[in-house]
């Protein structure tokens, strides 16, 4: 059903939901604690969802309370036989789970929806089954059985993060010691540090040299027995990038402003583009500046591609955004996807293999989106409409579910920035 998005800035304030990169993390160190764990969730997205069901499966008792809360404890015994995981189009859930099933040395079939079955698993594949594990495809469902064995792991670190998380989550486990050494340039480097520090938080021990880590054998998890998953900076992003369109401002209220998420980094990049930013306790408010073009290497901040592109649009002169190839495996190809969008809504933009060239007029003119299925095309159309002469017109707003269930009755509590 076609949403339409009235044009015009908006000022207000906005709770976003926790951060779904984290609670995946401390999901499955919760799951693989051998006690009970707690976990406050603001919201539960799509992707979460798929997590939590894929560990119920694998190896722990999940219950969810209506309060926002999960719980997670021991199987007392695990079933035997080919466990099924719904995957969902959660790349996460697939990459970090993997491992875990040949750690546990349970036979599995992932069940992959979307274009979660095309996206880059190849590197992943190869360590695993040089280590012990079988895996095979048959369309969209991935078998794998086979018990890992410790050793000498090596890995690219310029497809995904998430390769190098998987194998962290999994080696403890084994009997014997690991190392895995992480070649080539590392892609996404925030994200293997919000592992790192998941892991020591679950007192999981591993010693790290430069990019080879040393991982003991035989470990137990121990995840604190209550925690609070923090807020998420990609998805305060997209308000961030909408306060620097208002007079009167957008505050996105308690956020860790010393998180370890990379995408923190919006804070900066929206000062770059000239927007003015204050602070009060753990609240950010953005508000409209003399917003002009920077250039944007994305290597480390691939998710805020698509809220810095409208901002991009929205301001005057050229932006330049690099290292961003990855973007064509995301649940769309988002370098396509948010070149066409900007397209539809009037701005300049070139399509490069590996980023975009936008250039900024300082305003768009509106017109009718189609969000690809990929929950940040949806949000980033909302956020265009806020530089809109005309209303914008998106095709599928459903698809924030997978990230940010909420993200509509947010966005509508917004005013007019009269």
């Amino acid at each position: 059903m076609t949403r339409i998005l009235k044009a015009g800035a908006r000022r207000g304030s906005v709770y976003v939901p926790s951060s779904k990169s984290a609670a995946h993390r401390m999901l499955i160190c919760a799951a693989l604690s051998k006690h009970g764990c707690e976990l406050r969730s603001d919201g539960l997205s799509d992707d979460i969802l798929a997590t939590a069901q894929c560990l119920a499966e694998l190896c722990a008792k999940v219950e969810f309370v209506p309060d926002g809360r999960i719980l997670t404890r021991p199987q007392e015994k695990r079933a035997a036989g080919l466990r099924v995981l719904p995957c969902a189009e959660s790349g996460s859930t697939l990459r970090f789970l993997l491992p875990l099933a040949g750690a546990l040395g349970v036979p599995c079939v992932f069940r992959r929806e979307g274009r979660l079955a095309e996206r880059p698993l190849d590197a992943l594949m190869h360590a695993l089954t040089s280590h012990g594990m079988s895996i095979s495809s048959k369309g969209a469902e991935l078998y794998c059985s086979g018990a890992l064995s410790a050793g000498e792991y090596e890995i690219t670190g310029s497809i995904s993060s998430q390769y190098i998380s998987g194998l962290l989550f999994a080696l403890p486990l084994l009997k014997g010691e690991s190392t895995l050494r992480v070649s080539g340039k590392i892609e996404s480097a925030s994200y293997i540090a919000m592992t790192e520090d998941c892991l020591r938080k679950s007192g999981i021990r591993f010693e790290k040299q430069a990019n080879t880590y040393r991982i003991p054998g035989g470990q137990t998890y121990d995840a604190p027995e209550r925690a609070r998953v923090e807020r998420d900076w990609s998805g305060a992003a997209f308000f961030v990038c909408m306060g620097a369109f208002s007079d009167g401002g957008i505050c996105v209220r308690d956020m860790n402003l010393s998180s370890c998420q990379g995408d923190r980094a919006v804070i900066d990049i929206v000062r770059r583009f000239g927007a003015q930013v204050t602070f009060s306790g753990n609240d950010v408010t953005v508000k409209r500046g003399d917003l002009h073009g920077t250039d944007i290497d994305a290597s480390d901040i691939p998710d805020l591609v698509p809220a810095l592109s409208v901002l991009a649009a929205g301001a005057h002169g050229v932006t330049r955004i690099t290292n961003a190839g990855r973007l064509r495996f995301k649940e769309s190809d988002r370098l396509k996807t948010v070149s066409g969008m900007l397209r539809a809504l009037g701005s300049d933009v070139s399509e490069l293999p590996d980023g975009l060239i936008i250039r900024g007029s300082g305003h768009l003119e509106g017109g009718s989106v189609c969000a690809a299925n990929d929950h940040r095309i949806a949000m980033a159309a909302a956020e265009g409409a806020c530089v809109c002469a005309n209303a914008v017109l998106l095709d599928d707003g459903k698809c924030v579910r997978k990230s940010y269930p909420a993200f509509w009755s947010d966005y509508e509590s917004l005013e007019e920035d009269i």
